[in-house]
């Protein structure tokens, strides 16, 4: 069981991480300089999980209480690690946000020139009490309107979980980051996600 601490309209939600070492919290597989690195999965999952259970307004804080001391105090190192990941990750969602509405666009295009057509070819038919042609004049409509629905799909409801991811990235890049130190970790009694 996963918890936070520090439920109080002053204060703000702590996300308490537990890691072995510095390292731990970052890729072992990206080259990249130390601010510059990825996040491990895991720890940049379990972050953003905590991030979504709370409302946007909510202040949250990370405090990360690391097991083994390093030689040098590396707090400002690791706080600015993460909020330059964040500020990374949150402008990907304004890509994948516009990359949605160009996709949106297309689709509407698409979809109201067909139904479109359909309307059109409904009035090429002619009016009878002929079952085949109700059936006919009604399946062009029908047809119609299923096109419009990915479009419909796109603006009603795709770009909400884009906006909201948008949202908890950029609170994240700013999130006040407190690295909790052997000497200084307090032994609280904190349920946290220790990596494998």
């Amino acid at each position: 069981m996963w918890r936070t601490n520090g439920m109080n309209d002053e204060q703000p939600i702590n996300i308490e991480l537990r890691v072995r070492n510095v390292g731990a919290l970052f890729n072992d597989l990206d080259p990249s300089p130390f601010q510059n690195k990825d996040l491990d999965d895991d720890a940049e999952d379990f972050i953003v999980g905590w991030a979504r259970e709370y409302s946007v307004a909510t202040p949250l804080a990370l405090r990360i209480h690391v097991e083994e001391a390093p030689d040098n105090d590396p707090s400002e190192m690791v706080r600015e690690a993460i909020h330059h990941y964040f500020s990374y990750r949150d402008q990907l969602p304004s890509l994948e946000f516009r990359r949605v509405m160009r996709e949106g666009r297309t689709s509407l295009f698409i979809g109201l020139l067909f139904l479109f057509s359909c309307l059109l070819a409904q009035t090429y038919l002619p009016s009878t009490e002929n079952a085949f042609l109700s059936f006919l004049r009604e399946s062009l409509t029908i047809a119609g309107w299923v096109a419009m629905s990915q479009p419909l799909q796109t603006y009603l409801y795709d770009w909400w979980p884009i906006r909201r991811r948008h949202r908890i990235y950029s609170k994240l890049s700013r999130i006040p980051v407190t690295l909790m130190l052997p000497k200084t970790y307090s032994r609280e009694q904190h349920e946290t996600w220790r990596p494998t």
